[in-house]
């Protein structure tokens, strides 16, 4: 019993002991900031690889070539944007899982778009 008493202070003096760090709302949109840049490049890449896919599969060249290049830049993407943006070094896993999925599916869509709705 008195095991369990002295548990319950420590694990009540430890919770009442925590303080929140204080909020550094500065450095929280700084952060915004450059996700928000981070992510219109992001869409203008996805842009430039659909129209380079869509005019490289309105060519004679064999299919798998458009498929090729677009992965081409979306492996080539990250480099871009760390060469585009010198604080891509601070970004988390999740920011760059966002911005690739962003990337890949913007291109895949926009390019099925322009082969369904631009003559060709």
């Amino acid at each position: 019993m008195a095991k369990k008493a002295k548990r319950r202070l420590e694990e009540q003096e430890r919770y009442e002991s925590f303080q929140f760090p204080e909020f550094d709302e500065r450095k929280f949109l700084e952060h915004e900031y450059e996700q928000s840049i981070a992510t219109i490049v992001s869409v203008a890449l996805a842009i430039l690889l659909a129209v380079v896919s869509w005019g490289l599969d309105r060519t004679n060249l064999p299919s798998p070539v458009a498929w090729l290049a677009g992965l081409a830049g979306v492996v080539a993407a990250p480099y871009l944007i760390r060469t585009v943006r010198p604080l891509a070094g601070e970004y988390t896993k999740g920011d760059w899982t966002w911005l690739l999925i962003t990337l890949i599916l913007g291109w895949l869509g926009l390019w099925f778009l322009f082969l369904n709705q631009l003559p060709g």
